[in-house]
């Protein structure tokens, strides 16, 4: 897949966009401390706060303006059969990391993504309190602040490292794999993303993680060399009618075969 010519003016304004939402989310966050932003708790237990809402209002005013005729997808705001009858759509994470960014850790993200067709074609992942910029688009490589990135060059899994939450490194240490764990990176976008830049040999997410949390991610590690994917190999889709997904794996494409084998012994 190609990305369309008409397309490549959009990822500067994304971009732009989502330094915004992170500059604006940054009047909350307060380093290695608890956030100032209202706290509300949503239906599935998870935490949200004043800061996503405002974040995401904004990406929804400024991509709308990016591309009128994109549908809209993102975890803060309220889902509608609507985005089902649009071929593109913007996919957005506000804040990927609430929990981080409530407790004043830097690892959180705003992300944001343009998938046409079921797959990314732009991504965009901004780490406001580490200054960094994670862009993608398709066939045009992955960057991160505008310098190319690649995944590891690791011929082997032995002493990889992986991140990933702590149960789930422990189940795949037990199908007799050497690696190095390195943690939950909380944000799993930026996961991922460590990943592209070859900084670990893999990163792991348990089940129920949402398109808005991989869509853009998922372009920027396939573009610098690598993959994402389920327990079948399978790349995800994006905009289909349940945006929950099961286990993941992202890692250099050399590794997909070893990865998914050892996660589907753990299933």
């Amino acid at each position: 897949m190609t990305a369309p010519q008409n397309h490549a003016h959009l990822l500067p304004a994304m971009v732009l966009a989502a330094r915004r939402a992170g500059d604006m989310a940054l009047a909350w966050y307060r380093p290695g401390e608890r956030t100032s932003a209202g706290i509300e708790i949503k239906a599935g237990g998870s935490p949200v706060t004043e800061a996503d809402h405002a974040a995401d209002a904004l990406l929804k005013g400024e991509l709308g303006t990016i591309d009128p005729q994109a549908g809209w997808l993102s975890e803060e705001t309220v889902d509608t059969p609507e985005r089902l009858s649009r071929a593109r759509l913007f996919i957005v994470d506000p804040i990927d990391g609430t929990r981080a960014f409530m407790a004043g850790d830097p690892r959180w993200a705003v992300s944001v993504a343009l998938v046409e067709n079921g797959m990314p074609v732009i991504g965009v992942l901004h780490l406001p309190a580490l200054g960094l910029t994670y862009t993608a688009m398709v066939g045009g490589g992955a960057m991160l602040d505008g310098a190319p990135i690649r995944v590891s060059e690791a011929m082997t899994l032995d002493g990889a490292r992986i991140a990933g939450p702590q149960p789930l490194l422990e189940r795949f240490a037990r199908t007799g794999a050497a690696i190095s764990p390195q943690g939950k990176v909380p944000s799993l976008a930026y996961r991922i993303a460590l990943v592209a830049a070859g900084e670990i040999e893999a990163g792991l997410a348990s089940t129920n993680a949402h398109d808005w949390d991989i869509a853009a991610a998922d372009l920027i590690v396939h573009e610098a060399g690598g993959f994402l994917a389920d327990l079948q190999g399978h790349r995800p889709i994006y905009n289909k009618p349940s945006t929950k997904h099961g286990i993941l794996a992202a890692g250099p494409l050399r590794f997909r075969a070893e990865l998914t084998t050892r996660l589907q012994a753990m299933a």
